[in-house]
């Protein structure tokens, strides 16, 4: 377990420098809440605030219940952290990318709520009039990492150690 570490920790900060950096930019760049179209009706970079979790759930909290939302963040990368030492040992090179990317990218987003009490987020998605809420490179390294355990666990054969 603790060879394995290293990795998962040195891919965790890759995330965590990539996504604070494109963060400085958006926030040196873009104006909250005007879109720069880089696709036309697709792909635009739109600086937001978000206050609350992925795609601003409980958004809507007074700022004094903010606390909240970053508490329930530590309490994941606890819960990821169990994972992580449950999974490590039998687990391959697709298992610690998978927690280096979930990990990388939640401490990402709670290094901004730190700093701002929200997260910042810029990248903006449209497709024939649906929309997704804006993200960042974090979201994006959290979703690649459970997408990649889900698909282990979902193809894992039975009997096999987890």
């Amino acid at each position: 377990m603790i060879g394995r570490l290293p990795p998962i920790l040195l891919g965790a900060a890759a995330v965590v420098a990539l996504d604070q950096v494109t963060k400085l930019i958006a926030l040196d760049r873009l104006a909250p809440g005007v879109p720069v179209s880089l696709i036309d009706g697709l792909l635009a970079l739109t600086l937001v605030m978000n206050p609350g979790l992925a795609f601003g759930l409980l958004g809507g909290l007074p700022a004094g219940a903010r606390w909240l939302v970053a508490v329930l963040s530590i309490a994941a990368l606890a819960v990821l952290l169990r994972v992580a030492v449950r999974v490590l040992p039998a687990g391959g090179w697709l298992d610690q990318a998978a927690i280096a990317l979930i990990f990388g990218g939640a401490v990402g987003n709670l290094i901004d709520r730190g700093r701002f009490g929200a997260v910042v987020d810029f990248v903006d998605v449209s497709w024939r009039g649906w929309h997704w809420p804006a993200f960042n490179v974090a979201d994006s390294a959290i979703t690649v990492g459970v997408a990649l355990l889900a698909l282990r666990l979902l193809t894992e054969k039975k009997g096999a150690p987890a």
